[in-house]
């Protein structure tokens, strides 16, 4: 790709998501970070009892309809399942997939503060 094109893009770029409204800016925000993630940890709780622990995790997306597109009340990942909740990866901890409701599951996300 020459250079000319490549300025061409980004300013074609530049020029359309400035003249994006807040919400969609913050909406294609969110929707880059569902795709790029952190080192994150969440935490799923029973009431106020941590029941699960997932860490490691480099993606936490929102789940999309296949044919309309529309968000669906889940989310999902992959992480290191920490069995012990001791709040470190110990040998025999593997990464695994995991999901959880939106509407019934009491949980934090976090960034790994360390």
């Amino acid at each position: 790709m020459n250079g000319y094109r490549r300025t061409a893009i980004a300013l074609a770029t530049v020029t359309s998501l400035a003249a994006c409204t807040q919400e969609s800016q913050n909406k294609i925000g969110r929707s880059i970070q569902n795709w790029t993630g952190t080192d994150g940890i969440i935490e799923i709780y029973a009431g106020d009892k941590l029941v699960k622990r997932f860490m490691k995790i480099d993606k936490l997306s929102t789940a999309a309809g296949t044919t309309d597109g529309t968000d669906r009340p889940y989310r999902f990942g992959y992480g290191i399942l920490d069995a012990n909740l001791n709040g470190e990866v110990d040998n025999g901890e593997k990464k695994v997939y995991f999901e959880f409701s939106d509407y019934s599951t009491s949980y934090v996300f976090f960034e790994n503060p360390a």
